[in-house]
């Protein structure tokens, strides 16, 4: 079969009769202000004084603590490079599936690679048949096989699978993955402040981050939509934090702590920033670990460029000395955040799990 006849024939399975996507009333998002999810000005944390740089993990404590959302603008990433990287993510997913097949992530030894349309299913309660709607590509840290890790046989460690006949893609991508993982670690200090602890605190857990950034493609929707399928069903994310990049195609929502969908629409030159379940077990639930979904209703392509970032695969994720007391015990187990993300993996992507059974 042609690429061309089977986008075709994908796009007819995804169309329906109906011009406009109709959401389903369960999928509808509350209209409320803004500063339901709160934009923080980085600027003075990245090069302020210490007391700034406290105030401003405060806000962002804050935040945490209220909706486990945040917006961060003038952080520091070059505007070039986040567009160079939104470019190459194009070029990859409007390559012809068999190309992008080449580096299905069920080949890889350690999650890293292209896959497809329902590949991912991050809400299998209510999407029984079909998974997300979006395909994606996920890139770690590139280890080569001869690193005592990847020879140690450690989960979720090794080299990427780099697409083929893409000049420039995998120099762009590393840029970004370099870029942002320094500010990874500078918001990590940041959280290290606002819970009271000293802001080097988590560097001890930062030699070798498990960090990934996982390019995201959502087809446009249309016709009648429900929580049965679309673009990422609800769900927490895994890790400690996520730092996501998203175009204006919008889509993205999150539930506040009333239970109400607000809208996470695009601001130019942002990143939305959210804590995953590891913070969430690590602040003994101080930190607020909170659901999104994302329904694509544009009517065109939506891309967004998730960067997710977790600590040494050894790192003791034990509740933190500031987070428990006689009046607040410890509500998990001591876990490590390499054993916290294959649990987490293994509930969404069905060939994983299968493969460590």
């Amino acid at each position: 079969m042609t690429e061309s006849k089977s986008r075709s024939q994908s796009e007819a399975a995804l169309a329906e009769t109906a011009a406009e996507a109709i959401l389903d009333p369960a999928l509808l998002a509350e209209r409320i202000p803004l500063e339901a999810v709160p934009v923080i000005d980085l600027e003075s944390f990245l090069a302020g004084t210490q007391e700034e740089r406290t105030q401003v993990a405060r806000r962002i404590g804050e935040a945490c603590r209220n909706i486990g959302f945040f917006y961060i603008v003038n952080h520091g990433v070059p505007a070039e490079l986040r567009a160079a990287v939104f470019a190459e993510a194009k070029r990859f997913f409007d390559s012809p599936l068999e190309r992008k097949l080449e580096i299905d992530i069920e080949r890889s030894a350690c999650h890293r690679g292209y896959f497809k349309l329902g590949g991912e299913n991050l809400d299998p309660a209510k999407q029984k048949q079909g998974g997300d709607l979006k395909e994606g590509i996920k890139i770690g840290r590139d280890l080569s096989p001869d690193h005592p890790l990847v020879v140690a046989g450690t989960p979720l460690h090794g080299p990427n699978q780099w697409p083929s006949g893409l000049p420039g893609f995998q120099e762009t991508l590393q840029s970004y993955f370099d870029r942002l993982n320094d500010l990874g670690r500078q918001l990590m200090q940041a959280l290290a402040l606002a819970l009271e602890l000293p802001e080097d605190h988590f560097e001890r857990d930062l030699d070798l981050p498990m960090a990934t950034v996982g390019p995201l493609h959502y087809p446009p929707q249309q016709g009648r939509i429900s929580e049965a399928r679309i673009g990422a069903g609800a769900h927490t994310d895994f890790g400690c934090l996520t730092i996501l990049a998203q175009d204006e195609a919008g889509g993205l929502q999150v539930r506040n702590a009333a239970g109400q969908w607000i809208d996470a629409p695009f601001i130019a030159d942002s990143f939305v920033v959210n804590i995953g379940d590891m913070m969430a077990r690590w602040t003994n639930d101080i930190f607020a670990s909170t659901q999104h979904r994302v329904i694509n209703r544009s009517g065109g392509e939506r891309y967004s460029i998730p960067f997710f970032f977790d600590p040494d695969h050894d790192a003791d994720v034990s509740c933190l000395p500031t987070c428990c007391g006689p009046d607040r015990p410890a509500r998990y187990p001591p876990t490590t955040g390499l054993e916290h993300l294959l649990e987490m993996i293994n509930a969404t992507f069905d060939y994983h799990r299968e493969k460590a059974s």
